[in-house]
């Protein structure tokens, strides 16, 4: 059911289909190059039972094996029972070594102190919280903490920053939504994960979709157009693309900019970083 979900979506939009075995060896080894690189050989991520965290998962055990991979869910209170049976399910699959850490008592001691707070504050709260978790176990594993973000998610800004868009290496981050799914199946991706709908799992019932008010189907064509291929407004017109509904996209595009961006530093000296002083990631190693 999962595959021929994935076929149908490729079928509508072909233009985003990938070559699963070459995107497979090129993130693998690109994966593998960069973590030895900040010269680690272990890495570590949360695993929410959704489809890009576990393809995350899925990469990092083919570039090192399932010995040098952990997984981390942190389940909240209104988690759900589904999304842990799920990452569950990858956990057998792969062999990972897995922890789960409660983040209930934390998120509740802290909103106790403001308990009118919006829905989103707390679902930014507890997307930091894991993170903290997730760089504090890196240390103590001395695992490269490893991102879940897809790029779709980038572009729009759905997401927290230093939450679930922080990582130190994102091997996601550059396949749109509708690729991450090919990709999954490809991979062997259980496909109660694949087809469920994608979803945040901040409060019961949410989902990506409903949330944003498009499908990522729909926003992956026209970011391909928009981004990849540099069309302009007539053009994108042109394609069937409804005014409104660029203009949404692209506001998001332009607003969420400070989240693809590391903190920008005012400039006094003649040699500021990540002004002037700019250096391979590698350099000097």
């Amino acid at each position: 059911m999962a595959m021929k979900m994935v076929t149908d979506m490729l079928e509508q939009a072909p233009f985003l289909r990938l070559n699963e075995e070459l995107t497979t060896d090129l993130l693998t080894t690109a994966l593998r190059e960069e973590v030895m690189k900040a010269g680690f050989d272990k890495v570590i991520l949360g695993l929410s039972g959704g489809i890009d965290s576990a393809l995350s998962l899925y990469l990092s055990v083919r570039a090192f094996g399932p010995e040098n991979v952990v997984a981390v869910r942190m389940p909240y209170k209104t988690s759900s029972p589904s999304s842990l049976e799920d990452a569950e399910t990858v956990i057998a699959a792969t062999g990972v070594e897995a922890l789960t850490i409660d983040i209930t008592p934390q998120i509740d001691a802290y909103f106790e102190l403001m308990p009118e707070a919006t829905p989103l504050r707390r679902g930014n709260k507890m997307a930091r919280e894991r993170m903290t978790i997730l760089y504090d176990l890196s240390a103590h594993y001395n695992a490269l903490v490893i991102g879940t973000s897809n790029r779709t998610e980038l572009l729009l800004g759905y997401g927290t920053q230093y939450g679930d868009a922080a990582s130190a290496i994102n091997p996601i981050g550059d396949l749109y939504k509708t690729q991450v799914r090919q990709l999954s199946a490809h991979l062997g991706v259980p496909e109660s994960i694949i087809a469920k709908p994608p979803s945040a799992d901040l409060w019961e019932d949410q989902t990506d979709e409903g949330e944003l008010g498009f499908s990522y189907l729909e926003v992956d064509c026209l970011l391909h157009y928009m981004v990849d291929q540099r069309y302009t407004l007539d053009q994108l017109r042109a394609l069937g693309f409804e005014d409104e509904f660029i203009s949404k996209v692209s506001k998001r595009i332009i607003l969420n900019q400070y989240k693809r961006r590391m903190p920008v530093i005012l400039k006094v000296g003649n040699r500021t970083v990540g002004i002037d002083f700019r250096y391979l990631r590698d350099w000097g190693l």
